[in-house]
């Protein structure tokens, strides 16, 4: 048995690995090796002898006599040469997690991995009828305000299923908002059984823009008034995503007062469109802006105003002056 390989360096781990140590090595090894993702000479052996390392390092009283006696201490026995096999150890829940549906996923003749039969020859049972789609992959992605506004492209870069990054040409739609999911056909893991691949899923998040808000397909914009235009009412330019419009302000508007400019917010991939909303925000001059004229102005026609203070809820705490 001398020439049996050490548990620990198979996985890849130190002596005093933790219990989660050892679960994260062997998910990463095993998908690696498997015979049916891994087409290299040697996978196979490789992928058994992850697996007869996993059987006894992730069995406490396993891992004891091992770390003890060594191979001796576990009968020294190969996978196949008696008692139970490799993934006796591992948990329907966990086959999942590491192969997701790359082997069919759970049986649909009846519940679980029917004794982790099904992937592979020489693991002790048949493999599911008939070619499975692969896994689906998700992926984080931020796209501009303006592209998540009007549509576009994007490139990413994304690991392979063999890890070798690649770049992916993403078309965006318009109007699309932050927590949508893009489906990319195809640019998921591989499937097996000569199964189509899994899908790409683009977790979308959009970025700020220095002025607007967005809400679904509605805009909102801060737009600051004077005083007079507040008082008087008037026309004021206000941006677009494209171009400008002209706002018209009534007579009278108190500070943020929305106005809404039909259609002219987003405008998504089926046509239909929102609304901006110009928020006000009466922006008073300060005193060194005043010229002497323009305060004796103000001063005359200051006690002439309504004090805006006698109607709210608590006015008659203020004793009159």
């Amino acid at each position: 048995m001398s020439d049996q390989k050490d548990h620990y360096n198979i996985l890849g781990i130190d002596r005093g690995a933790s219990p989660e140590a050892i679960r994260n090595a062997h998910r990463k090894l095993a998908r690696k090796f498997h015979p049916d993702l891994n087409k290299d000479e040697g996978a196979a052996k490789q992928f058994n002898e992850i697996q007869a390392a996993y059987d006894v390092l992730s069995d406490v009283e396993k891992r004891s006599r091992y770390d003890r006696y060594g191979h001796a201490g576990t009968d020294g026995q190969a996978p196949g040469q008696g008692g139970p096999g490799p993934w006796q150890n591992v948990s329907s829940d966990d086959f999942e997690s590491i192969f997701g549906e790359s082997f069919g996923g759970r049986s649909r003749r009846g519940g679980g991995f029917s004794g982790f039969g099904g992937f592979g020859d020489g693991m002790g049972g048949e493999r599911p009828a008939g070619p499975t789609k692969g896994r689906d992959l998700e992926h984080a992605l931020e796209v501009g305000f303006a592209a998540a506004a009007f549509g576009g492209s994007e490139t990413i870069r994304i690991a392979g299923p063999d890890g070798t990054p690649t770049s992916i040409d993403v078309r965006v739609p318009a109007g699309i908002h932050t927590g949508s999911t893009l489906r990319v056909r195809d640019k998921g893991l591989p499937g097996s059984g000569g199964g189509p691949n899994g899908d790409l899923l683009l977790q979308i998040k959009v970025g700020l823009h220095p002025w607007f808000t967005r809400d679904g397909l509605n805009l909102s914009l801060m737009v600051p008034i004077t005083v007079a235009e507040a008082i008087l009412g008037g026309e004021v330019m206000v941006p677009l995503m494209k171009g400008t419009a002209t706002l018209k302000i009534p007579p009278g508007v108190r500070s943020g007062s929305k106005l809404r400019l039909k259609g002219k917010g987003v405008v998504d991939s089926k046509d239909r469109a929102g609304d901006l909303y110009a928020v006000l925000e009466i922006v008073a001059p300060k005193a060194d802006d005043l010229s002497e004229d323009d305060r004796k102005a103000l001063a005359s026609i200051a006690n002439n105003l309504p004090n805006p203070r006698s109607l709210v809820s608590w006015a008659g705490e203020i004793p009159d002056a």
